[in-house]
């Protein structure tokens, strides 16, 4: 017996649509299996509801299940970050797969996570190059500089993450104790396969450089591993944070200002070492307040010798550009021709900022001019007193003015008119010594 009845239906995009007449049970049915089965192409799912009947697309497909091929397949590598993946991306039929690139380990559910092993061969060469490297030290200071993995892993507790001191785009950094007792900050890098050539050089010139120098402004590296797949790092562990992290407190005032004017003189003092107080002077690159190590007594200590170069005969040869915008030399961005003049305009930036309290990359006027361009107008105008820190005008005296006109000549747009770092040195043990303060 036909039975009024009201049949609802939702289409993909949730529009109502209403029938009304009369149907009887076997036609109700009937029409179920054709908008199950034919207007879904078995891509749907029937899903009865109390008073009729709908239909919706499988997982992994969207459309219009009432229609004849209706639910289409959607493309999640089109826009595969959105699904999660950061590596290379496959349709499948309903799904896809996701996978890290040929020649890489890792995550790819991970941005920047798959990572280009270095490979046992890699290590033997890694080993030939140190060996190399530190050949006019003592003959065993290649097989000095090597850790166990076993003994980086014991001293990190199989790097726990309670031990982790840091991280960033270039790996993590965990606090550990060796067997010999020395406190060490492990560099455990990730390496981007879009960039192992470099990063690889970085590693390198770390393992080659830092086993030469003896400075105590200069941070120590204790070893390498080589038997993981990414190369590992110790160094002497240093306590107290960078500069940067003391500068840039939210706190109203930092560091005072006699510490800033001993950190700026222990800072010269490992710049003029290693320009001119070495058999084969270097060349760091990368000077800024994040580079720079304080211990518990604010004593400072360079760091990250990944971009520094070797300056054999003073040649000048033109290279790749490296280092971070705002404390970069302009006439070697433009040059590309590397001197030690180079690490004085980084140093004069970093000056600025012990100043100012005052980032680089810190714009002031609707010009666009920034920090370095505003403080040097101010200083020629005789006007430096609206850029300083109030701390820095309250704490300091004349030397302020001093170190202000330090800070331009070492950021002269020509490189052959600024100080030496040796120059710079005498000037802030000078300006020490009016302090009473013994220079370190």
């Amino acid at each position: 017996m036909p039975r009024w009845r009201m049949y609802l239906e939702y289409n993909a995009v949730n529009v109502l649509v209403a029938e009304m007449g009369w149907l009887n049970y076997d036609r109700i049915r009937r029409l179920r299996v054709a908008l199950g089965r034919t207007a879904a192409e078995k891509k749907g799912e029937p899903r009865a509801t109390f008073r009729g009947y709908s239909c919706r697309c499988n997982k992994g497909y969207d459309g219009n299940p009432y229609l004849t091929a209706g639910c289409q397949d959607i493309k999640e590598c089109d826009r595969k970050e959105e699904h999660g993946c950061f590596g290379d991306c496959e349709e499948l039929p309903g799904t896809f797969r996701c996978g890290c690139p040929k020649g890489t380990k890792g995550n790819p559910n991970v941005r920047n996570d798959c990572v280009m092993p270095v490979v046992n061969t890699g290590n033997r060469h890694l080993r030939l190059i140190i060996g190399l490297s530190v050949a006019s030290g003592p003959d065993d200071i290649a097989e000095r500089m090597l850790i166990s993995l076993e003994e980086l892993e014991k001293a990190t507790n199989n790097f726990d993450q309670a031990r982790k001191l840091g991280g960033g785009g270039h790996g993590t950094v965990f606090k550990g104790i060796l067997s010999d007792l020395h406190v060490v900050a492990i560099k455990k890098s990730k390496i981007n396969h879009k960039n192992i050539e470099r990063e690889i050089g970085e590693f390198i010139n770390e393992v080659a450089i830092l086993p030469q120098i003896n400075h105590k402004h200069i941070v120590k590296l204790h070893g390498c591993c080589l038997e993981a797949e990414i190369p590992l790092l110790a160094y002497q562990f240093v306590s107290n944070g960078t500069l940067s992290d003391h500068l840039h407190t939210e706190a109203p005032r930092s560091l005072s200002w006699k510490d800033r004017l001993r950190i700026a003189s222990e800072i010269s003092k490992a710049l003029a070492y290693l320009h001119s107080a070495i058999s084969v002077p270097i060349i760091h690159r990368d000077i800024k307040p994040s580079n720079i190590l304080l211990d518990d007594a604010l004593v400072a200590k360079v760091s990250d010798f990944g971009a520094s170069r070797y300056i054999p005969d003073q040649i000048q040869t033109p290279t790749a550009v490296q280092g971070t915008m705002g404390y970069l030399d302009p006439m070697y961005y433009y040059t590309r021709r590397l001197t030690e003049s180079s690490d004085v305009y980084s140093f004069g930036v970093l000056l600025v900022e012990l100043l100012t309290r005052k980032r680089p990359s810190l714009c002031m006027s609707s010009e666009g001019d920034c920090i370095v361009t505003q403080f040097v107008e101010l200083h020629d105008d005789g006007n430096q007193a609206k850029i300083l820190d109030p701390q820095v005008m309250e704490e300091g005296g004349s030397e302020v003015e001093d170190v202000a006109t330090l800070a331009v000549s070492c950021m002269k747009l020509i490189a052959g008119e600024r100080p030496t770092m040796r120059q710079v040195e005498i000037v802030l043990e000078a300006l020490q010594s009016t302090q009473g303060v013994c220079p370190g």
